[in-house]
């Protein structure tokens, strides 16, 4: 439920001044020549009404601040996902706008204060963002706050910035199939009848289907779907081992993200099967990592600094509303092989 936010002339009223005088007092001016009785009422008007100075200039003031508020939960503490940082950063340098960073944990009492101090800062918008795209929970603000969700999405607020997740799941089918690479698939982080009920995200859910529309429209299926929840290189490499251990060695491999990829690598290299010559494989984010496997893996990219750069831009601009989605690009690398039609 929003509420008023309390004014200076509310803090005056109370105390029985005018508001400039309440100004002064509130604002630690040595010259007021107001009496000591006159400032015991105004600090005691506000610490009864939840006064916090500046917040009711904010909705009243015409002149931009030129600053942006930047909410996450452990974006700024972990280096997976600092390109969105660093692409807003750009962003507000380029329209002269300042950032003020908060980083919460995922703390939500942590969050509420983040907001508070932005506000009482009189930012120009705030930008929420989560490590790894979800739908996020924001607390009611005022209505003339703009808001933009970057790598998450709420039905409340719903001018947001997401990765092109469906289209970059066909794209991974697209390099193995356009490769030759038409059987003897495995997926490996999914297996759509044994989570059939189960909800990871929606970003997740869109990868998903991005990768089983594009099996269809070729007339492609996996020969196995190993389901995996923690999505850590220590699974798919167990996975992988389990695969091997039973005789199977796919042609290729479609990992669901990149640390996955990380564990199936070392599982295929503990058994002489070589990467890419006895198999392909392709997976998603482009972690950092990533380029220094060898051979060096093929990736469907998170285009973080693109995505941290536009929910600044739109943050900025007037009218923008709705789900903004930023193209996933191919990372092509040494980790898929070509084969022909036999092959």
């Amino acid at each position: 439920m929003t509420t008023k936010r309390v004014t200076l002339a509310d803090v005056a009223r109370r105390a029985g001044l005018s508001s400039s005088a309440a100004s002064m007092i509130l604002n630690g001016r040595p010259d007021t020549r107001l009496s000591k009785d006159a400032h015991d009422r105004v600090n005691r008007a506000a610490a009864e009404l939840g006064y916090r100075p500046n917040v009711a200039a904010r909705s009243l003031r015409v002149d931009k601040t030129q600053t942006i508020g930047f909410i996450s939960d452990t974006v700024a503490t972990t280096r997976f996902a600092s390109g969105l940082i660093r692409g807003a950063l750009s962003a507000a340098a380029a329209a002269n706008h300042v950032i003020l960073l908060a980083e919460t944990g995922g703390d939500p009492a942590r969050e509420t204060d983040a907001i508070e101090a932005l506000l009482d800062r009189q930012v120009d918008g705030i930008v929420f963002a989560t490590m790894r795209a979800r739908e996020l929970f924001v607390p009611d603000l005022l209505e003339d706050t703009r808001v933009v969700l970057l790598n998450a999405n709420n039905e409340h607020y719903s001018t947001s910035v997401l990765p092109d997740e469906e289209q970059g799941g066909r794209d991974a089918v697209a390099l193995l199939a356009d490769a030759g690479h038409r059987e003897g698939i495995v997926l490996l982080g999914h297996n759509a009848r044994e989570e059939r009920d189960v909800f990871r995200s929606t970003t997740v859910e869109r990868r998903l289907g991005g990768i089983q529309a594009e099996m269809s429209d070729r007339g492609m299926t996996f020969d196995l779907e190993e389901s995996i929840w923690d999505w850590e290189p220590h699974h798919g490499y167990a996975a992988v081992s389990a695969l091997l251990e039973r005789g199977m060695t796919p042609r290729a491999l479609i990992c669901l993200n990149d640390r996955l990829a990380f564990g199936a690598y070392q599982a295929l290299s503990e058994r002489g099967v070589r990467i890419p010559d006895d198999i392909s494989l392709v997976s998603f984010d482009n972690d950092e990592l990533a380029s220094y496997l060898r051979p060096g893996l093929t990736t469907i990219g998170l285009p973080h600094e693109a995505m941290g750069a536009q929910a600044v831009q739109l943050l900025l601009s007037e009218g923008t509303r709705g789900e903004h989605l930023v193209h996933m690009p191919v990372i092509e690398r040494s980790s898929v092989r070509s084969v022909d039609s036999t092959g």
